[in-house]
């Protein structure tokens, strides 16, 4: 992909702070850095989303998110947990349209960093559960 940002870095046309390569995947500080230590897990290969990967290109990056997360943890004794966030489509607030994974890690509750969820339980019943159960496990059959 000519105009990806990502492909860039992979292919070293633009310059990163790489902390882990191998064949199939580079992982490089975020220029953000949300919290010091922000990294980004990128398969080489490019593919949008998490919805094009195949089984052997999720083992080969997956794989990597615990020894990059132990590495992480261990630059720091102040880091106390860790957010692996990975966006997939522009309404879940992928930025960059190659598949990438965040590591970031978590000093305090009161870092710059902030990962909310809505509590839904009230607009489901017990049916609405199933109905969805149902539907998800006739996908993987």
């Amino acid at each position: 992909m000519n105009d990806c940002i990502f492909c860039k870095i992979i292919s070293g046309d633009i310059p990163s702070y790489v902390v882990y390569e191998d064949d199939d995947v580079k992982a490089f500080l975020d220029i953000t850095q949300a919290t010091p230590g922000h990294t980004l897990l990128v398969p080489k290969q490019h593919v949008t989303d998490i919805f094009e990967y195949d089984e052997l290109l999720a083992t080969k990056v997956f794989s990597k998110l615990p020894i990059l997360a132990r590495a992480i943890k261990a630059i720091n004794p102040e880091i106390k947990g860790m957010n692996i966030i990975n966006n997939n489509g522009r309404v879940a607030y992928q930025s960059v349209f190659h598949s990438h994974v965040h590591l970031i890690p978590r000093y305090s509750s009161s870092d710059e960093f902030k990962y909310t969820f809505g509590d839904n339980t009230a607009l489901y019943s017990d049916k609405q559960y199933k109905d969805v159960q149902k539907a998800i496990r006739t996908q993987l059959e």
